[in-house]
């Protein structure tokens, strides 16, 4: 398994925000993560990406224990998320946005020139190259959530972590960014995404969980965990015996 989290909780003061989780990724898996608002989704990316520790339980990745790495060690480990509002360096390029990712993120701290195939590279698979020179503020909603996909494959990640990526945009902008995730994971790219945007989640991922309250209360077929009486109640508003 590529990212593990084993028996993990998270509190925030008495409230339990993630509760005993636990959840594989295989490499090359597309895994969707669904759930109500404060189901602790965003909270369970942050305990995988570093920004959070654990009370109890562990992380691992790629067999190692992580659970006590700091974010910028998980990163060069292999580690890469977007943020669910993007925050780009508005007075600096979108190139020059991608490349302190390429210079920063990656393992060993590549020097600007050598970063510089990287960042191309990036830009060219989230359809920013042509705005490689446009400042990142001039940016709408979908190049600023292009340009996350773009810092965080400048870091050359072995997992992206994507949360609610699809937020906030048209349904022809939600096709575009499908498209692009589509190719990234066809090209071999492992990912978790967490979204409300169910359909997009339906275009590309092999596996769904879902979350309510911490916890995990479905894994497995997309279709079949959509389908089951805990979803349909806590997420979609279905009582079980009206579910049929």
């Amino acid at each position: 398994m590529l990212v593990e989290l084993a028996g993990v909780t998270k509190r925030f003061g008495g409230l339990v925000v993630v509760d005993d989780l636990s959840l594989t990724v295989a490499s090359g898996e597309a895994l969707g993560v669904i759930g109500p608002n404060g189901a602790g989704k965003t909270t369970m990316l942050d305990l995988v990406a570093g920004d959070l520790r654990p009370e109890r339980g562990v992380v691992r990745f790629a067999g190692r224990d992580i659970t006590h790495q700091r974010a910028d060690q998980r990163v060069r480990a292999g580690i890469a998320r977007t943020a669910q509002v993007p925050r780009p360096y508005p007075a600096m390029t979108v190139f020059e946005n991608v490349l302190v990712a390429g210079v920063f993120g990656a393992t060993g701290r590549r020097g600007e020139r050598a970063a510089t195939p990287v960042v191309v590279d990036a830009l060219d698979r989230t359809g920013l190259l042509d705005r490689a020179n446009d400042l990142a503020g001039s940016l709408g909603l979908l190049g600023r959530k292009r340009l996350e996909l773009a810092k965080a494959l400048a870091t050359s990640p072995q997992v992206l972590l994507l949360d609610e990526i699809a937020g906030g945009l048209t349904e022809a902008e939600v096709h575009e960014l499908v498209a692009t995730i589509t190719e990234l994971h066809a090209g071999g790219m492992t990912i978790v995404w967490i979204e409300h945007v169910v359909h997009a989640l339906l275009a590309v991922v092999g596996r769904m969980a879902a979350i309510s309250f911490g916890r995990l209360i479905g894994d497995g077929d997309p279709a079949a965990v959509m389908a089951s009486a805990p979803v349909r109640e806590v997420y979609l508003g279905v009582e079980p015996e009206t579910a049929a």
